[in-house]
């Protein structure tokens, strides 16, 4: 805007958009000041920074909550779990930036002072505790992203752990499920397995006599040798006989033990895809921690609420200038124009605290004629009854015997 004494610059599109971010009123900026208008787009440009940087968090966060689960240092980019966290992204950030952009609006001047006093701050404090719980949702992404081959280290490493205790955990079930099963089919199970120990032991001391491993026997298939082999085939011949008294038991027993085995290997088969299921946002965050540290945390987090809570603070520092002048001025024309009427501290409540009388003539106007009219209707009604009641007499002065008939 130009004037004689002072001329503003041309404010361009970029500046404009900021001052809707910071909800600062375009026809009063341009006819303010160059200071106003920088304030305003600064303010403005902080809006819009939080609310990209909520986009960019949350859509970090969506996708590592719903990308394919595999090896923390292996994982592929999923490109369809890309655009969902787009689109949410997306979403996210403008409803953040919606949000403080009213909360940038809703927060007044304050006493109109740069200094903060204690009753502006108690008059802030639900804004800056929306700010804050903003300022966290951004945060952890963000510092989850920034320490993402640390934790992704970190993360391979318990994923091993994880494979390696569930895998314990399934020998010890299914070893107990073994010897449930032997316990089932009583001694036969029992009585094999001494049989099969006794044949191996036979085989060992038969094969050491060929090679002359005894003390003082000389290799060879001599007496003792045959001995042996005799001892063996009878111990075969055993285990046949054993066999075949109790076959259909030690089929079912070794059917069952088969069942176990494949249930086994197809258990341990999981151990893997169970471990890389330990790749959600609440693990990241909590080893983030971990490789952080405390202090660096909760600096990221002092930072990301440093920038989100700067606008409310900012606006409670802000003096009066004119465009606050302009935007009361601009109040009062439109409180006029409406009829409306406010008295400044006019009287007390009881707590002592001055309150404002508001006036609103139009309406006071409009209840005065419907009160007027209400009681014009009432003359008019009690006229129309006195008319009636005059019309009715004059029936019955020339009419009596009308009214009156006498009984016989």
């Amino acid at each position: 805007m130009k004037r004689d004494y002072y001329e503003l610059p041309q404010s361009g599109a970029i500046m404009r958009f900021l001052w809707k971010c910071a909800g600062g009123d375009r026809y009063l900026l341009e006819r303010s000041t160059y200071s106003d208008q920088i304030k305003y787009m600064c303010l403005g440009g902080i809006v819009f920074a939080t609310g990209a940087m909520a986009g960019l968090a949350g859509g970090y966060a969506f996708y590592t909550i719903f990308e394919k689960r595999g090896s923390a240092i292996e994982n592929p980019v999923d490109l369809n779990t890309v655009f969902l966290a787009l689109f949410f992204g997306i979403i996210w950030g403008l409803m953040i930036f919606n949000i403080d952009r009213f909360i940038v609006t809703s927060t007044g001047k304050g006493d109109g002072t740069e200094a903060i006093t204690v009753g502006e701050l108690k008059s802030a404090l639900p804004r800056i505790l929306m700010g804050m719980i903003i300022a966290l949702t951004i945060s952890k992404p963000v510092e989850i992203r920034m320490f993402k081959t640390e934790i992704d280290i970190k993360l391979r490493e318990k994923q091993l752990e994880q494979q390696a205790e569930y895998q314990a955990k399934v020998d010890k079930t299914f070893a107990d499920r073994e010897k449930l099963l032997d316990k089932e089919f009583g001694s036969i199970a029992e009585q094999r397995k001494a049989l099969i120990g006794r044949i191996e032991a036979a085989e060992q001391a038969y094969t050491d006599n060929l090679m002359g491993k005894g003390e003082k026997v000389p290799a060879g298939n001599g007496p003792l040798s045959k001995a042996l082999k005799s001892q063996l085939n009878d111990l075969e011949r055993q285990l046949d006989d054993f066999d075949k008294q109790n076959g259909k038991d030690l089929i079912e027993l070794n059917k069952r033990k088969d069942e176990l085995r494949v249930a086994k290997e197809s258990e341990r088969g999981n151990n893997e895809k169970i471990a890389n299921g330990l790749d959600g946002l609440l693990e990241r965050i909590k080893i983030a921690h971990e490789v952080a540290g405390f202090w660096i945390s909760l600096f990221i987090t002092l930072l990301f609420m440093a920038i989100e809570l700067t606008p409310i603070f900012f606006k409670l520092m802000l003096t009066k200038t004119t465009y606050d002048y302009l935007a009361e001025n601009r109040d009062e024309l439109l409180k006029a124009d409406n009829g409306i009427e406010v008295k400044y501290d006019y009287y007390k409540d009881k707590q002592g605290v001055e309150k404002h009388l508001t006036i609103n003539h139009e309406a006071e106007r409009i209840i005065f004629e419907k009160i007027k009219v209400t009681e014009i209707q009432k003359e008019l009604t009690e006229y129309a009854i006195q008319k009636y009641k005059e019309r009715e007499k004059k029936k019955i002065d020339d009419n009596l015997d009308d009214f009156i008939k006498p009984v016989e």
